[in-house]
Order: structure tokens, then sequence, then C-alpha cells
């Protein structure tokens, strides 16, 4: 099951999909709302499909997620217990939120970003802090970079939009960084590489 981030639909996972597939994987591609859904509207509609897709399948179903799409697998797999469940990749998730969202919450142009956009601040209540510590093999791959002329909203290591430090989850089996920006992960070979690494053997390629 592959899950998208937000601004974009599942035409944007072409490319990690058809690596997938080209490993041998099975791949759906899930779709949602991704600009005036709320968190919860999101996770309905992710669920709805995984449910009518992957519950009944035999063998392992695995979950990869860019961005938002990481943490409504986490969300969907907090009320549902699928029993074929295998391992889980998320891709430049903000686990624990950006402080993008904090700073820049009350500009015009977040308000354009919409209801799910402006719920992965950092606080204690924000969406993603409110997710329970996964109980499935989770592996993280972050992204870091460093925009054009050294422009940067985030004054620490960072993809673009999410810190390298908030897409770590308590307890994630495995956890690497790769130079590649937020955006650009979902094309990326070496993250596409590392997903199937983890999605085959539960960890990443360290070298």
């Amino acid at each position: 099951m592959l899950v998208h981030g937000l601004w974009r639909g599942k035409s944007s996972m072409w490319l990690l999909a058809r690596r997938l597939e080209d490993a041998g994987f099975d791949v759906f591609r899930a779709d949602y709302d991704s600009l005036t859904a709320t968190t919860g509207e999101i996770v309905r509609q992710v669920a709805a499909q995984i449910d009518a897709c992957c519950r009944d399948r035999p063998g392992p179903v695995h979950f990869v997620g860019h961005s938002m799409g990481g943490l409504a697998i986490r969300a969907y797999l907090v009320e549902s217990h699928i029993p074929n469940r295998g391992r889980v990749v998320l891709i430049g998730s903000p686990n624990s939120g950006t402080p993008i969202v904090d700073d820049y919450q009350d500009t015009w142009w977040m308000g354009l970003a919409g209801p799910a956009a402006n719920a992965l601040g950092t606080g204690p209540e924000s969406f993603p802090n409110m997710l329970p510590e996964p109980d499935y093999p989770v592996g993280v791959i972050a992204g870091f970079w460093v925009g054009p002329f050294g422009l940067d909203f985030i004054p620490e290591a960072d993809d673009g939009l999410v810190p390298v430090e908030s897409t770590k989850v308590p307890g994630m089996a495995d956890f690497v960084a790769i130079d590649v920006s937020h955006s650009f992960m979902r094309y990326d070979d070496d993250v596409a590489k590392q997903t199937i690494a983890f999605l085959r053997d539960g960890h990443f390629i360290h070298e």
C-alpha cells in the first residue's frame, strides 16, 4: 500500500510504485483529498481503500507513505488491526510535526494550504503528536537539503519542510537520512532502494 503526501494525488507516486513493482511487489496506490479534507477525513478515505484492497489478501501487506501519507498509515493502524500487516516505511513524514506550521500558521498562504497542513505543528495536540508509538516494524527515511543560495526556513538539518529529527519515531526499527529535498523524495532512486531493502529485510542498507 502506497500513500502520497499533501497537495498531491496518487499519480505523484508513479515512479516509486514502478520501482517497487520491478522489485516484485504488488502495489496499490491509495488516494485522498489532499487540499480541503481534515486529517480525520483523510484517514477515513485512506482506511476505506486499504480495507477494500488488502484486508483479506494472503501474505503480508506492507505500507509506504510519503509525508502526510505516512501519518495517515500510522493513524489507520491505530484503529485497524489488519491480520496480514507487514512492515511500514515512512518517507519524510513529520512524525513530531514541523515548525514551519508553528511559525507561519497565521499567514494567508498557510490558510490556503488546507486544514490537514495546519494540523502538522509541533505542539502536543497536533495530529502527528497525538498518534501513539507504533507496535509494528517501522523504517524511517529522512531527507536533508539546503535550498538555493542557502535559503532555509528551519534552523536545523531538514529536507526543506520537515526537520530530520522530526521524522524519527520512538521504537523505530531503523533510520536513514538521504541527501534529497522533501518533494523529490518520492522520485529519488536511493529512497526507492532503501524502501525496498526495509520491506524485504526489516532494515536499511548502511555502508
